[in-house]
């Protein structure tokens, strides 16, 4: 049984509307609060939100697939209004689970926010605020988002056109949380996590061989520590260089030794398993998974170093544990490479994150015209957008004319007459100066949770994408209420300044 939020109030409990959130603060956490304020203040937008969250349920395996429990039945989880507070807060203060975890069970503003008494002793466990905030889906989020983004034009006066015409489109990197990948440390990634995978079913079923796992994982360690600290040689002393080779040839050789028979062992254990205790398929898949990985790292480090070989780019994997990381060099002055995958957003003039797209193997020329179309189906209004040069092809050019009223997409390469007189243009020149402001949207994106993706596997990723949008706009949404109040408190000063000098005459 799942409510949105609870339909009586506690005794003792204050109104969302009555929360008072200090708009001197200079922290994230009220501007957050002030936009969430303002979405249940609002009651068709309140209605709205509320009608998309109650899609936020746990889904089971029917008929294998994943499917949402009914809202109707089981114990009382935590309602979806407190989901979406705390999901929000989450991102935007880039923060990890812990935190969250702090501030919902020891901050008082939140806590009012979530409907919860001064006097009332609930907390939240940790586990359940894991479990809870990683059911949002990017379709949920892409809802609430667009509630979200016509709400914040209706407050900036936009009543009668409450949805942007015009808009910005980037892209950047959103990094995945891994380390830097060496053919050798993605070896030891596989090898360290199988022989546990196999002392856990060893204690379970009590099968010998591997009381001292424990002390091979050391072994494997120190030997490939080993081979992180050797460097090539810049003598000029050809002995001196093929010395070191060999040196360095020696290290990974015993290395790949060592691993082969760690994967015997494994393998053998993975059979016996299979065999005599009868373990299903579906246990057995993730070692299965790690021995292939091991055995391709192995391959690789015997083509690449023992035989000097070069290892195709479409043949490397840049993490075992999130392997959808792409290795991404953008050219960016400091940053030679980034580990992660891109992420597109069209932003509005307004400073409103109207629609974003997470690229799999894929570059900024392939996504122009499609999230001109995408923006469109939520935005019909919208019909004018800026790109930077790497979103430039000449089949974009035809099609974002067919689509946009006025297209500010500039040309890689030398101009005609007609590029000359398209790109001098005013509006042209106007549009071009005003999209460098998409990358103070990218900045703040990167400083409230898009820096780097916490969440694990690629659903997680676009998830996490997706909530840190969500979060932005309405943290936006705050900032405007903010404003409107701090203008208010300004003229209400000014007001009784002019009254004590009229009395003071």
């Amino acid at each position: 049984m799942r409510d949105t939020f609870p339909a009586q109030r506690a005794l003792g409990e204050i109104d969302i509307a009555d929360i008072k959130i200090d708009v001197r603060s200079r922290d994230d956490i009220p501007l957050i609060l002030l936009g969430l304020q303002h979405i249940y203040c609002t009651d068709d937008l309140r209605e709205k939100v509320f009608e998309i969250i109650k899609d936020i349920l746990p889904t089971q395996l029917v008929d294998g697939q994943a499917k949402p429990v009914s809202a109707e039945l089981g114990c009382p989880g935590m309602n979806q209004w407190t989901i979406l507070v705390l999901g929000s807060l989450r991102l935007c203060l880039n923060a990890d689970f812990d935190r969250i975890h702090e501030l919902a069970n020891q901050h008082r503003t939140l806590r009012l926010m979530l409907g919860i008494t001064d006097w009332d002793e609930k907390l939240f466990s940790l586990q359940t605020l894991k479990d809870n905030l990683q059911l949002f889906t990017p379709d949920i989020l892409a809802r609430i988002n667009q509630a979200v983004v016509e709400a914040g034009y209706a407050l900036l006066g936009k009543k009668n056109s409450p949805v942007p015409v015009a808009g910005r489109c980037d892209s950047f990197v959103v990094e995945t949380d891994v380390h830097f990948p060496t053919d050798i440390s993605l070896l030891y990634d596989a090898l360290r996590v199988l022989p546990h995978i196999c002392a856990r079913f060893s204690e379970e079923l009590g099968l010998k061989g591997w009381r001292q796992y424990k002390s091979g994982l050391k072994k494997l360690k120190k030997s490939l520590r080993i081979i992180q600290k050797l460097k090539h040689s810049t003598s000029k002393d050809e002995s001196k260089k093929q010395a070191k080779a060999e040196q360095i040839a020696q290290a990974h050789q015993t290395f790949i030794d060592l691993s082969a028979t760690t994967l015997k062992r494994v393998e053998e254990t993975i059979e016996q398993l299979g065999s005599q205790h009868h373990v299903g398929e579906l246990q057995l898949t993730k070692p299965k998974h790690f021995i292939a990985h091991a055995k391709r790292q192995i391959d690789q480090i015997e083509h690449r170093v023992m035989k000097g070989e070069a290892i195709a780019h479409d043949e490397k994997v840049f993490s075992l544990f999130e392997p959808h990381t792409e290795w991404i060099s953008k050219g960016k002055a400091g940053v030679p490479v980034e580990l992660g995958l891109r992420v597109v957003v069209v932003e509005s003039r307004e400073g409103f994150i109207l629609h974003h797209a997470v690229m799999e193997k894929q570059t900024d020329d392939q996504m122009a015209v499609l999230m001109v179309k995408e923006t469109q189906t939520q935005f019909p209004s919208f019909k004018a957008c800026s790109f930077d040069k790497g979103f430039h092809n000449p089949a974009n050019q035809t099609d974002l004319k067919a689509l946009l009223d006025q297209v500010t997409l500039p040309k890689k390469g030398k101009w005609s007459s007609k590029d000359e007189e398209r790109e001098t243009s005013e509006a042209f020149v106007a549009a071009r100066k005003a999209h460098s402001a998409v990358e103070s949207c990218i900045n703040a994106l990167e400083v409230h949770g898009l820096d780097k993706c916490l969440d694990h596997g690629i659903e997680g990723f676009k998830r996490y994408v997706a909530l840190a949008v969500v979060s932005r706009n309405i943290q936006k949404i705050g900032q405007i209420k903010r404003d409107i109040e701090r203008e208010r408190l300004a003229r209400e000063r000014e007001r009784q300044r002019q009254r004590r000098q009229k009395l003071a005459a």
